[in-house]
């Protein structure tokens, strides 16, 4: 079966990329990261005809989040998210949408950890491998596809570069050892899916960023 990816750029104080995963063949989804504007994702799923199992969550940040509790109550679907993440999601000051006048708090999300799959329905069509890559946040993930060799990484990379540390909790050297070991150890041609840029290969980042 086939693995596809669909991204979808909602704009609230931040323009934001969430992204439909989907199984072709059983037409079932997580949705990643849908940071604004619910009603976009809405219309994707009744005009594909996908059914979202879960959304799932690269980190806290408000910018990621946004439309979450909005498209739970109408989807009745779980929301997932690191097992650091409920002190960002809980924290207007910490998920950053205090600053923006607007605060955000996200309850009742189940929790995964490092080295845990992400599978659609009963099949392996669909497996997600969650690497924690903390730097950017404390609960920052990102997660592989390896059938379909790409890895969606929110806020970890931008196109060409490390992600920001300059948030409560960044730290520059818990995020280059994230990339070191975790990200640059993925095979060359991987995509890394960024939450606010175009795509860049595994290969790309790693002559960017000079490391190796």
């Amino acid at each position: 079966m086939r693995v596809q990816v669909r991204p979808l750029l909602a704009r609230g104080v931040f323009a934001t990329y969430g992204y439909f995963v989907v199984d072709e063949g059983t037409r079932h989804a997580f949705l990643i990261d849908p940071g604004a504007q619910a009603n976009l994702f809405v219309s994707a799923l009744r005009r594909y005809q996908w059914t979202v199992e879960a959304i799932v969550l690269t980190h806290g940040h408000f910018d990621h989040i946004g439309a979450v509790d909005e498209l739970r109550a109408v989807l009745g679907v779980p929301v997932l998210a690191h097992v650091e993440s409920e002190r960002y999601l809980t924290d207007p000051d910490l998920n950053l949408s205090a600053a923006h006048g607007a605060p955000l708090r996200v309850h009742g999300v189940e929790n995964f950890q490092h080295g845990d799959r992400l599978t659609l329905g009963e099949g392996l069509s669909v497996e997600l491998e969650v690497l924690h890559v903390p730097g950017h946040t404390d609960d920052s993930c990102a997660f592989y596809c390896e059938r379909a060799g790409f890895a969606l990484v929110g806020d970890t990379v931008y196109e060409g570069c490390p992600g920001l540390t300059i948030f409560p909790t960044g730290d520059a050297g818990k995020l280059r050892t994230s990339l070191e070991t975790r990200l640059l150890a993925l095979p060359a041609g991987t995509e890394l899916l960024s939450g606010h840029s175009r795509p860049i290969t595994v290969a790309r980042l790693s002559r960017a960023c000079g490391w190796r």
